[in-house]
């Protein structure tokens, strides 16, 4: 048990105070999944009433993946946070996989708000954060929307500031 405590103390920087996404992120992910989830049941269900017996199995773990994929992506909402500090922003996200990336204001380029069609219906929005590096995946999803334009405004007049300061 103290391992765990020890490795979580990794991914909980000093002086974060996170702000988790919005629920309203996990009926946008599972509405999502719900399209290929029925197409797989409907096929699965053909096939088990055309050939009967063993061919249910397919509809039995079709459905139990169905399920588990949806447990997951609820449990992925809930661990997608952000903070704000002074000189930079800080992303963390996963469960099982947990991943922390600290982007500091001075090497944003540009800021960028986009919602889809469910996520504005939704009222959610998705902020990506564009660096000089590629392989920087600072995006947050499941923002409010009045929020993720707070926030891009905020962002970018901190790392315009910031850069000026280099």
């Amino acid at each position: 048990m103290r391992i765990w405590q020890t490795g979580a103390m990794w991914f909980e920087p000093e002086g974060a105070t996170w702000t988790y996404a919005d629920r309203r992120l996990i009926p946008a992910r599972l509405g999502s999944l719900a399209l290929p989830a029925l197409v797989l049941i409907a096929g699965a269900t053909v096939l088990g009433l055309l050939v009967g017996g063993w061919a249910w199995t397919p509809l039995v773990v079709v459905v139990i993946g169905v399920a588990w994929t949806a447990y997951v992506l609820v449990r992925q909402v809930g661990a997608h946070a952000w903070s704000e500090r002074e000189d930079d922003l800080i992303v963390k996200r996963g469960r099982l996989f947990k991943t922390v990336t600290v982007v500091p204001y001075g090497r944003m380029q540009y800021v960028e708000v986009q919602a889809g069609p469910i996520a504005r219906s939704l009222g959610i929005a998705r902020v990506q954060l564009h660096t000089a590096s590629p392989g920087t995946d600072a995006s947050l999803s499941g923002v409010p929307t009045d929020e993720a334009a707070r926030l891009r405004d905020r962002l970018t007049s901190q790392g315009e500031a910031k850069l000026a300061g280099l």
